[in-house]
């Protein structure tokens, strides 16, 4: 990870904040007290085996609340037309108590749900399109499906007769379904520009998963160093983009695309998608068609044995969290309300992405 520079104290900002000196002691909420930061601690995880993971603690849980956006999202997922199998697993994963989790400056099950929706189209696309070949993945077939969940999420000018049979295949697909009306939802709650930065996230990861089908299909699997370049784009950072339509602010532009932003941000996501492998090793190899996986790729690249690259994997994400910590604590002299408000829930986002991962029984083998 040499590539990953540590955040200079010295930038200077881009542009205006015209906030005032006020607005600094707003800052001052958020800096972690003198020593061991409280916001974050090592935990166990898996069987316990393993060396613990260095995270952000959990701020908020809530379990009616999560029952209810999980009430909610299993009725919109019916509505979307999925059934049967597909149906139990989305009401089994619990994407309410994810996002409840995840963004604990909201109590709104409205707004919640429609980070569970998106969680949830992500997370079908993710199974069906591309990872589990027992569900119908296929690296052949992703591009094209991908293609046409983009003109679900953002859609096409008018092609004349063309656009009929467009709109009969994003009709017939729940998936499509799910994420047309997914983003529909969220442009009730934030601005335009807000749902472009989900789209184009989304658009950006699908290249990596694109990546992935291609590396399947031909039977040369990168090395750990290039999934990982692929996998910072494929991330939670796509969910993190959500966290202030979520609050109920928004960031402005030249705030979340500020290269010290961003690399927070993308080290966060990584942090957590790393989590991620790390519970998911055992579906992961299982698979008769075996998808990427840092843990994997290092036990491939080495030829060592998991359990040591297991423990590699543990030491990486626990850099990169000590990482953003440091970029985090950089930032809280930058006088904007909405900027500390959205670091905060990116630190909260990871907390509750490693309770969702640890306590769902999708990944306990």
């Amino acid at each position: 990870m040499s590539g990953i520079a540590a955040v200079r104290p010295d930038f200077a900002w881009a542009g205006p904040v015209g906030l005032g000196t006020s607005a600094a002691r707003i800052a001052e909420q958020f800096a972690p007290a003198r020593g061991q930061d409280p916001a974050y601690a090592e935990r166990e995880w898996g069987d316990g085996s393993a060396s613990p993971l260095y995270c952000p603690v959990v701020r908020r849980v809530d379990e009616p609340l999560a029952e209810e956006v999980d009430r909610r999202l299993v009725a919109w997922a019916q509505d979307c037309g999925f059934e049967g199998e597909g149906l139990d697993q989305i009401a089994r994963a619990t994407f309410g108590r994810l996002v409840m989790l995840a963004h604990p400056d909201c109590d709104d099950p409205d707004r919640l749900l429609l980070a569970a929706q998106l969680n949830a189209v992500w997370w079908a696309a993710d199974d069906y399109y591309a990872d589990d070949s027992s569900l119908g993945a296929s690296p052949t077939e992703l591009p094209p499906r991908l293609a046409l969940v983009m003109a679900a999420m953002d859609p096409v000018a008018p092609a004349g007769e063309f656009s009929a049979p467009l709109e009969e295949a994003l009709r017939a697909d729940p998936i499509r379904v799910g994420f047309r009306s997914a983003v529909d939802h969220l442009g009730r709650h934030g601005s335009p520009v807000l749902v472009q930065r989900v789209c184009y996230s989304t658009f950006a990861m699908f290249v990596s998963w694109d990546a992935y089908a291609a590396w399947r299909h031909t039977g040369r699997y990168p090395p750990a160093w290039e999934y990982l370049a692929a996998r910072q784009h494929d991330s939670f950072y796509t969910s993190m983009t959500l966290i202030d339509a979520v609050g109920g602010y928004e960031l402005p532009a030249p705030f979340c695309y500020d290269p010290r932003v961003r690399e927070a941000m993308m080290r966060a996501g990584t942090a957590t998608v790393l989590v991620n492998d790390l519970h998911s090793v055992a579906k992961d190899a299982a698979d008769e068609n075996p998808v990427c996986n840092m843990v994997l790729q290092i036990a491939a690249d080495r030829n060592c044995p998991v359990s040591e690259a297991v423990e590699t994997t543990v030491a990486l994400h626990n850099r990169i969290v000590r990482e953003f910590e440091e970029g985090h604590r950089a930032l809280l002299a930058i006088p904007s309300p909405e900027l500390q408000r959205f670091l905060a829930g990116v630190r909260d986002w990871m907390g509750g992405g490693f309770e969702w991962h640890a306590t769902n029984p999708r990944y306990r083998s």
